[in-house]
C-alpha cells in the first residue's frame, strides 16, 4: 500500500452510501500556530470513520469543528449539507474523561437528554421505555440508583455511551473514550459499541491513537500528519460486520496493522521533530 491505495469497501448495494459530512478545505489555527490544513474528506451515512496520527497533530480539532465547538478559519465543515453552525442534538459526543454527571444517578444520566428533549414531546413512558433500552444494552440496570462515583471507569465509559444514544443522535462523535481503560474493559467496550452500532445503524467518528482499535471498528481509517493536519492516507476496512475478536489473528488484519502503524509512526517522529 501507499498514499494513493485503498482497499474499497461497498454497501450491500453495491453504491456509496450518501455523505453525511463534509470537510471541504478546512484550515484552523491558534494565533500564528496552524493546526489544521486544508483538509478534505466526506463521511458516508453509515460509515465508521477513525482518524490516527500524533498527539497533538490536530484530530480534536477536527472533531470539535464538527462537533460545533470551533469553526474553521477557512473552508467549510458541512452536515448533511448545511455549513455547522454549533453544537446540536443531532450529534453525540464522548470524551476520554468519562463525561457522565456526578450528581446524577445511572439512571438520570442516560434519562438527561431526553428529559431535556421534552419540547419535543416525547412522553414520559416513552423516555421510560428508551432508557431501560439502554441500561439493559450497557448492562447497567443493577446500578440504576449509584452513583457515577461508585462505578469502575468501563461501567462510566457505558453509562455516556448510554446516554449519548439514549438522546438519538445522528452522528456520534468520540475521543479516545477508551483510551483510560485496561485492556480488557477496552476489549469489552469494543463489543458492546458493536452491538449498539449494527442495531442503531449510527454514524461514528472516533479519534484514537490505537491502530488496532481503529481497524477493528471502523469501516474507514484516516491517517492524519504531524501538524498541521493533512490527509495522509485514507483506507476503507475491507472486513464486513458483524466483526468477532478472532479477526485480530487474521494474516490481512496483521497485514494492515503492519502499514498503519508505520504511517503513524512516521507522522510520530516528524511531529517530535517540530518539538
Amino acid at each position: 500500500m501507499n498514499g494513493e491505495s485503498a482497499v474499497r469497501m461497498q454497501n450491500e448495494t453495491g453504491t456509496d452510501h450518501e455523505v453525511k459530512v463534509r470537510f471541504q478545505n478546512v484550515s484552523k489555527h491558534y494565533g500564528d500556530v496552524e493546526v489544521v490544513h486544508d483538509v478534505s474528506f466526506d463521511i458516508r451515512e453509515g460509515d465508521f470513520v477513525s482518524l490516527v496520527g500524533p498527539s497533538g497533530c490536530g484530530k480534536t480539532t477536527m472533531m470539535n469543528m464538527l462537533a460545533g465547538f470551533v469553526k474553521p478559519n477557512s473552508g467549510e465543515v458541512l452536515l448533511e449539507g448545511k455549513p455547522v453552525e454549533g453544537p446540536g442534538p443531532d450529534r453525540g459526543v464522548m470524551f476520554q474523561e468519562y463525561g457522565v454527571f456526578p450528581w446524577l444517578t445511572v439512571e438520570k444520566n442516560i434519562r438527561f437528554g431526553l428529559d431535556l428533549a421534552i419540547k419535543r414531546h416525547i412522553p414520559k413512558d416513552e423516555r421510560r421505555q428508551i432508557t431501560e433500552k439502554y441500561m439493559n444494552l450497557m448492562r447497567l440496570s443493577d446500578f440504576r440508583n449509584a452513583w457515577p462515583k461508585n462505578l469502575s471507569g468501563g461501567m462510566r465509559q457505558r453509562l455516556a455511551l448510554a446516554r449519548a444514544y439514549a438522546a438519538n443522535p445522528h452522528f456520534l462523535l468520540m475521543d479516545e473514550p477508551f483510551g483510560a481503560l485496561d485492556a480488557q474493559t477496552r476489549s469489552d467496550m469494543h463489543e458492546l459499541l458493536h452491538q449498539i452500532l449494527q442495531a442503531e445503524r449510527k454514524t461514528a467518528l472516533l479519534i484514537t491513537h490505537s491502530v488496532d482499535e481503529a481497524i477493528y471498528l471502523s469501516s474507514r481509517v484516516i491517517v492524519i500528519s504531524a501538524r498541521p493536519s493533512r490527509i495522509v492516507e485514507s483506507i476503507d476496512i475491507p472486513f464486513g460486520f458483524p466483526r468477532d475478536k478472532s479477526l485480530l489473528d487474521s494474516r490481512e488484519f496483521i497485514d494492515l496493522r503492519i502499514h498503519l502503524r508505520e504511517q503513524v509512526m512516521k507522522q510520530y517522529a516528524e511531529q517530535q521533530a517540530l518539538r
